[in-house]
């Protein structure tokens, strides 16, 4: 499937910056909305002032965690089949298996590597 609209929620503005970089780099026609608090983007998605078919998440935001985040979407039953992959600094098993059961696609640790960043977006985005 081709993801036309991205959403990435992500607080953290070097990596937004990487992400929008990367994401150019892998040469696919897709627009990509950034926002930086998952409160805001659980709003905004509610609203439907956006469309969104993908949504990288990251885990570890304040006020509303990508968990949280996570477990609100799926509640939804408009919002709750956009796949979210989540791209986070964490790596822990337990965090790990939990997003899943949450019902995240994929969950990918954020990469010291730029390359392999492009990688990744280069594997969901087939």
């Amino acid at each position: 499937m081709l993801y036309q609209n991205i959403l990435l929620i992500d607080d953290d503005e070097d990596d937004q910056e990487i992400f929008l970089t990367a994401l150019e780099c892998t040469g696919k026609p897709v627009r990509c909305t950034v926002l930086d608090s998952a409160r805001k983007a659980l709003s905004q998605i509610a609203k439907g002032d956006f469309e969104t078919d993908l949504i990288f998440l990251d885990l570890n935001m304040p006020l509303m965690n990508g968990q949280q985040f996570l477990a609100e979407i799926k509640k939804d039953e408009k919002l709750r089949e956009i796949p979210v992959v989540i791209l986070s600094t964490s790596s822990n098993a337990a965090t790990v298996e939990q997003v899943k059961q949450l019902g995240a696609r994929h969950f990918f640790t954020k990469p010291g590597r730029f390359e392999d960043l492009v990688a990744i977006l280069e594997k969901v985005l087939v």
